[in-house]
């Protein structure tokens, strides 16, 4: 009796230890409908919780212990890289209730999802979701092969009571970018080679103008560049959170 008891003691400490080991930054946008709670998990992945319910984004097993994370109401997929469409992270998440927005590329390997094309909108667990284009321009796998094509990813605007956040995914400064209006909330790659460098970050910023930008996914990139970039434009806030 005595070795089970200090074996669950051992077991408390680990879980204890395990969950004080997850402690992620977190902010609060307030928004009409009620608290917008983002947390930053890392890479391209986040946690959106407003009303109730809660969102993952690119949910990725490398950063987290997503076991003892809180289960999905909606998971959003960009796109099918595997540190996007994680298998592992997704099934930790995902219960019988979650819905799944996600690409066509995705579908293949991930059943009973909504896909969503660049250029549609749809309402799921009571939000307008626009699924819209992430691709690259300039940054190539190999001549005329773009780390990401066009049409393929997506990047998604969300609306959260009267604040619209865009999740851009992996993407670069493209064109599509001039339609987005009335962004509240912008998360922008900035890691090469993959996505953009500062300047391109700082171009995108300039072109969307959200209120608040969170750059994101962005490795090893220094990020006091997109700062110093950006300190001209005062209605537009920088935000640096942990998102290497």
């Amino acid at each position: 009796m005595k070795g089970l008891f200090i074996a669950a003691g051992f077991l408390v400490l680990f879980v204890t230890f395990s969950a004080a080991a997850q402690a992620f930054e977190k902010d609060i946008i307030e928004t009409s409908r009620g608290p917008l709670e983002i947390t930053f998990i890392g890479h391209g992945s986040l946690i959106f919780t407003h009303e109730g319910k809660i969102i993952h984004v690119d949910p990725y097993s490398a950063l987290a212990d997503y076991s003892i994370l809180p289960k999905a109401d909606l998971v959003l997929l960009t796109h099918d890289h595997r540190d996007h469409l994680d298998m592992k992270a997704l099934g930790a998440v995902r219960t019988p209730t979650t819905e799944l927005v996600l690409t066509e590329l995705c579908a293949k390997q991930v059943q009973g999802g909504i896909v969503m094309k660049n250029g549609d909108r749809k309402t799921v667990q009571g939000m307008e979701i626009e699924a819209v284009p992430a691709y690259n321009v300039v940054h190539m796998r190999s001549e005329g092969q773009p780390f990401h094509p066009k049409g393929v990813g997506n990047g998604y605007v969300i609306t959260f009571g009267d604040k619209r956040v865009y999740v851009a995914g992996d993407t670069e400064d493209i064109p599509e970018m001039k339609a987005l209006k009335g962004i509240h909330v912008a998360f922008l790659p900035m890691n090469l080679p993959y996505t953009m460098t500062p300047e391109m970050t700082a171009k995108a910023a300039r072109i969307i103008r959200p209120a608040i930008l969170y750059p994101y996914h962005f490795g090893d990139t220094d990020t006091s560049r997109i700062v110093d970039l950006l300190k001209a434009e005062k209605d537009i806030e920088v935000r640096i959170r942990s998102m290497k």
